[in-house]
């Protein structure tokens, strides 16, 4: 059965590739992101009839308006993919109380945001999904990205909190939490590194690959994947869970 299937930070990445996924199934999705030509761009490419919202996911307002119009444009919501986030480095002290607050605002009061408003329609048909991409940043620690993990462990919590409300409901909460990815995050990770150390942009992705027990970048197509499991019928029974995609760094 096909669905109406709301995808945050669809534009680029990670939400890209399950926004492929998901319209090769023949899910109905609502693409949101902080850039409609992006997004559009990119729903031009896929199979079957989608919606585009500009949104950004920390802003209340934006995100009602952003789900009102997705309503009106394929009818109730099913399912929620909080994939938008956004990743930045510094040592404690010099985390600025600024970053502090981006972090928290997109990664998590993001996930809030749009959860909320998604549970209106699920919770009126009593059946459906919401799946968090997390990270092994909300599984471990990492240093100099204190920020960033803090916010990515209260989506973990975030997600067992919800999960357990709505247990003796249709409707599941999990996330996934992949590890090192090939996205437009992770190479500006590489050229940070790249400009502060001398390595060359092999050497500091190999670094990053090194984190992985298999000694590999996970694709986000592997992460698709997984997203893609969590909304199937043959998930009904898993809620709560954390899925690392990450070659065994965490387990």
């Amino acid at each position: 059965m096909t669905q109406h299937i709301v995808v945050t930070g669809a534009a680029r990445g990670i939400g890209a590739a399950i926004a492929r996924v998901l319209a090769a199934d023949g899910h109905r999705l609502t693409l949101l992101g902080r850039r409609l030509e992006a997004l559009q761009t990119l729903a031009a490419t896929l199979p079957g009839r989608h919606h585009c919202a500009a949104a950004d996911v920390a802003d209340e307002v934006q995100v009602q308006v952003a789900f009102d119009s997705a309503r009106a444009a394929l009818g109730p919501v099913w399912g929620l993919v909080n994939n938008a986030g956004q990743a930045e480095s510094a040592p404690l002290h010099r985390t600025s109380t600024e970053l502090w607050q981006r972090m928290l605002a997109v990664n998590l009061t993001g996930t809030f945001l749009c959860s909320r408003a998604a549970l209106a329609d699920l919770r009126g048909a009593g059946q459906g999904r919401i799946v968090n991409i997390a990270s092994t940043a909300g599984q471990r620690g990492y240093a100099y990205v204190a920020a960033y993990v803090a916010a990515k462990h209260g989506v973990v919590g975030l997600t067992r909190s919800l999960a357990l409300e709505l247990a003796a409901t249709g409707i599941t909460v999990n996330a996934v939490c992949p590890g090192y990815t090939e996205t437009d995050i992770l190479l500006e990770s590489v050229a940070n590194v790249v400009a502060k150390t001398g390595r060359t942009p092999e050497q500091a992705m190999a670094e990053f690959a090194a984190s992985n027990p298999q000694r590999r970048i996970v694709q986000p197509e592997q992460v698709a994947d997984a997203v893609r499991w969590l909304l199937g019928e043959g998930a009904a029974a898993i809620t709560g869970q954390c899925i690392s995609v990450s070659g065994g760094e965490v387990m």
